[in-house]
């Protein structure tokens, strides 16, 4: 059974740093996309990045340059680092996992497994 559990959210100003985290059970990252998207209040679920089969990155054009994510060995975590954070970075921010085509790993519809979520709030 897959189990993905977010953590690592919180308020903080703009241009500071956030690393979420994302323990998993159940999956491997060789046989899975692991992506992180994001949902502010009246607005879809939005692509922030992703990693591919646990070895290519991608990332959404909001955010790169400043958001880094990558794959743990410990506990088969998946890290979001965010850093010089804006206050449109402000939302819920998700962790799912997909065994798509790379092609789909933008789409949200294309991941079976989710986390609950973790806030994200940065102030101006």
């Amino acid at each position: 059974q897959v189990q993905l559990v977010e953590s690592g959210g919180g308020l903080v100003q703009a241009g500071d740093s956030l690393r979420l985290s994302c323990e998993t059970s159940g999956l491997t990252f060789s046989s899975v996309t692991m992506g992180w998207f994001r949902q502010a209040p009246g607005k879809d679920r939005e692509f922030v990045a992703a990693l591919f089969r646990g070895t290519r990155t991608y990332y959404a054009d909001s955010v790169k340059g400043r958001f880094t994510i990558s794959g743990g060995n410990v506990k088969n975590t998946v890290n979001l680092q965010m850093d010089t954070l804006k206050p449109e970075d402000t939302a819920v921010y998700y962790c799912g996992s997909s065994r798509g085509v790379l092609s789909s790993i933008r789409n949200p519809n294309m991941y079976g497994h989710w986390g609950q979520g973790t806030q994200v709030t940065v102030s101006s």
